[in-house]
């Protein structure tokens, strides 16, 4: 397996951050992200059944084992980091679940082009060289394939203090999405959809405790929706969801 520098930091800190008994601290803050969770697992739901798919970044196997229940043809996680990869075949044999792991370099698979129907990922493009890992998600795709990922926003100012503040907590090398990524996926893919989430509830998260059943929450997401319906408010946004089909 062939790595970058970038590459080996990446796997040294994810392998450390494996490691840890204790979550991050910002994990208190995904909360404000719940409708975007519901509409990555909605899109997830109605497409894997059947389909061959690929886990790309797929850390300790947690989404795996949840898009392994959809009932794909074949389901195959892939991670740079060992540790993680040790940690998701330990639970997927306890969950009786059939998943095949493998510790590879995202940016460079050993899989044959045009391999998997659907290819999707939680929080690792901004982790990789962008137009490495998209073309190579592009080559794995079978034609009409989908792609569909959840990555951070690094537009909005207040949001990128709080990272400067906090360097110890994510990766030196991570670079969170900003327009010119947007227009280069779309050289790529013949269908894209950019979705927004994050600003308002994220802003106001010490105001609800379970956003699923908080009406706060759900008027806060609907405000949302509505500001990014601007483009010039998208900057506001913390995370994006990223839909694209490749024709």
């Amino acid at each position: 397996m062939n790595l970058s520098e970038i590459n080996i930091r990446e796997k040294e800190f994810h392998n450390k951050l494996q490691s840890k008994n204790n979550g991050r601290f910002e994990n208190i803050f995904y909360k404000a992200l719940h409708n975007l969770y519901v509409d990555f697992y909605d899109f997830l739901e109605k497409n894997s059944e059947s389909k061959i798919i690929l886990d790309y970044g797929c850390g300790i196997g947690s989404v795996t084992e949840k898009v392994a229940r959809q009932k794909p043809s074949k389901i195959v996680g892939a991670d740079i980091s060992d540790v993680s990869i040790n940690k998701a075949i330990e639970s997927a044999k306890e969950a009786n679940i059939k998943i095949e792991y493998r510790v590879e370099n995202c940016e460079s698979l050993n899989f044959e082009s045009q391999t998997f129907d659907l290819i999707y990922g939680t929080g690792i493009l901004h982790h990789l060289n962008l137009k490495t890992s998209a073309n190579e998600i592009n080559r794995l795709l079978k034609k009409n394939g989908k792609m569909v990922f959840m990555e951070p926003l690094g537009t909005n100012p207040l949001i990128n203090i709080y990272r400067k503040l906090t360097p110890n907590s994510r990766s030196v090398d991570e670079h969170p999405f900003i327009n010119s990524d947007f227009k280069f996926l779309k050289t790529l893919y013949g269908e894209l959809e950019i979705r927004y989430y994050g600003f308002l509830t994220l802003l106001f998260f010490p105001f609800y405790n379970k956003p699923e059943k908080s009406r706060f929450y759900k008027f806060l997401a609907a405000i949302d929706q509505k500001i990014f319906r601007f483009k010039f408010l998208r900057f506001l946004a913390w995370s994006v969801l990223i839909v694209g089909k490749k024709v």
